[in-house]
């Protein structure tokens, strides 16, 4: 195909049924570099999150009955788009060519002249099946696996589907988009004598966390939907297969799974906590309350840097600090070796791991991961008239370079980056939240919580967690949540994130829920 290279190009990637980690490598790749994104309802939102600041996101979803755009505006617009932009990414939930009206819109951009590439996604009909514990096909169950559409009404007449060529085979069949016509398939199945006792299951919002699976019968499948109350998105499934479920039960089974968890921490800093509550089930909601600037005056930090060879120690309260602090170091000529007469301190395992990477061991990180630790640790070294570098956040409480200083201690503060509140919540987000539609919210600094009570207002806070959890990294910042009037359920005895996730996880599994 001749393509006229003032225009850009069109990328219809799959997303996958739902689980954010089920886009392909390179979907996620052109995700990332995309001038603009145009993605569809079923299409994980959080995954636009890996998209360039600058990147225009256009929604254009579709639910029954109410479409943002019909499906031939939305090919006008990928043409209007692509020779606006070079790179145009049209998200797509599952994959863009099972019953994702993908062949429509990759015509439209050919009878335009726009290049287009297909990026294949995992399709919900295989993927929402494996969350739920079925496989597609089995040696002794099935041997052929049909799609097909729920979409349309099995009454109508000159159906395409051949509904007695279809209730004849042996393999398993997954209808998409076919809650509205539940009863209908099924009816149309058994008129047709597909055993009324064959194996079937409906899996609603299949490989999110928040994933139903309905077990049953062909004769009784729909009435336990409809007892369910099953809304779409969701699959029938028909099959000997369903059968195997019950024992191939994994992703339901998960310690957190559908328990709706706030991250409180830096946008920038979330990744650790958030993949690991996800890989318990949980489902993530993104509620970054600080954010971090090095908007700052460099000057006495780069005079600091300068004159490494004064101080005895450094003294690094998180990895922001030891970034912050390298970045100033590096600019100024300087490098690792620059520290070689000067003994390091870090508050933790992060910030120690941190340093690593710079090629430097810590002489001391305390037991326990506070600044009062470190005071106590300082406490059995002779640090009288020794000079130490204190490189930290712009709100740092006092408490550690007054400790140091009863020491004999000569202690030079200096800012590495300040915290500020993030102000970009959906104001949708934090209507959520006051209305308390959450299970557990995590704070992994005093700053998170202040910041927290800040967006979401002190007023609120008692209907917001009036049935919700808290979870705290440690003793500083559960008493900043307990000055606000919070209860907090969760304390790790190790302060890192390691810590926290596991005894979020213990809470959720011990029985000890209630108290």
């Amino acid at each position: 195909m001749e393509n006229n290279s003032q225009y850009g190009c069109v990328y219809l990637v799959g997303a996958g049924p739902g689980d954010r980690g089920l886009i392909t490598v390179k979907g996620l790749s052109l995700l990332e570099n995309a001038d603009v994104i145009i993605y569809d309802n079923l299409a994980n939102r959080v995954l636009l999150e890996a998209a360039r600041p600058d990147a225009e996101k256009i929604y254009v979803g579709k639910k029954a009955g109410r479409h943002v755009l019909k499906q031939e505006q939305i090919n006008d617009l990928l043409v209007q788009k692509a020779k606006a932009y070079k790179m145009v990414v049209r998200l797509k939930g599952g994959d863009p060519f099972v019953f994702g009206r993908g062949g429509e819109e990759a015509l439209a951009l050919s009878k335009s002249n726009i290049l287009f590439e297909i990026v294949p996604g995992v399709t919900s009909g295989i993927g929402a099946l494996a969350y739920a514990g079925i496989p597609v096909t089995h040696r002794n169950m099935a041997t052929s696996l049909s799609l097909i559409t729920g979409h349309e009404d099995p009454g109508k007449e000159n159906s395409q589907l051949n509904w007695k060529a279809i209730a004849s085979m042996h393999g398993t069949l997954v209808f998409y988009m076919g809650v509205s016509n539940l009863e209908k398939i099924v009816s149309q199945l058994l008129k047709y004598e597909k055993p009324a006792m064959t194996p079937a299951a409906v899996i609603q919002k299949g490989s999110t966390p928040a994933q139903n699976t309905i077990l049953g019968k062909l004769g009784d499948i729909a009435q336990k939907a409809r007892n369910k109350e099953v809304k779409p998105p969701a699959l029938l499934v028909v099959g000997e297969v369903v059968s195997l479920s019950s024992g191939l039960r994994w992703f339901e089974d998960k310690p957190l799974f559908g328990k709706n968890i706030l991250v409180t921490r830096a946008r920038a800093q979330a990744d650790d906590l958030v993949q690991k509550l996800e890989s318990l089930g949980a489902n993530i909601v993104m509620f970054p309350t600080i954010k971090l600037s090095k908007d700052i005056n460099r000057a006495p930090l780069g005079d600091a840097v300068k004159n490494l060879g004064d101080y005895s120690w450094i003294i690094f309260t998180s990895v922001n600090s030891v970034e912050s602090f390298f970045e100033t170091l590096l600019q100024a000529g300087g490098d690792s070796r620059s520290l070689s007469h000067t003994k390091i301190c870090a508050i933790g395992p992060s910030t120690t791991k941190k340093l690593s990477l710079f090629g430097l061991k810590t002489d001391i990180q305390p037991d326990e991961f506070t600044t009062e630790a470190i005071v106590s640790v300082f406490g059995d070294i002779d640090i009288l008239g020794s000079k130490i570098l204190l490189p930290r956040s712009d709100i740092g409480t006092p408490g550690l370079p007054l400790g140091l200083k009863k020491y004999g201690a000569r202690v030079d503060e200096v800012t590495a980056y300040r915290i500020c509140i993030d102000s970009a919540n959906e104001q949708e987000t934090i209507g959520r939240i006051r209305s308390g539609l959450f299970d557990l919210a995590t704070f992994t600094s005093s700053s998170t919580v202040k910041n927290f009570v800040a967006l979401v207002g002190h007023k609120n806070l008692k209907k917001a967690f009036s049935s919700a959890r808290v979870a705290c990294i440690g003793p500083v910042t559960k008493k900043a949540a307990e000055s606000y009037g919070l209860k907090v359920h969760i304390q790790p005895e190790k302060y890192t994130i390691s810590g926290l996730v596991q005894s979020i996880c213990e809470h959720y599994t011990s029985g000890k829920k209630h108290d």
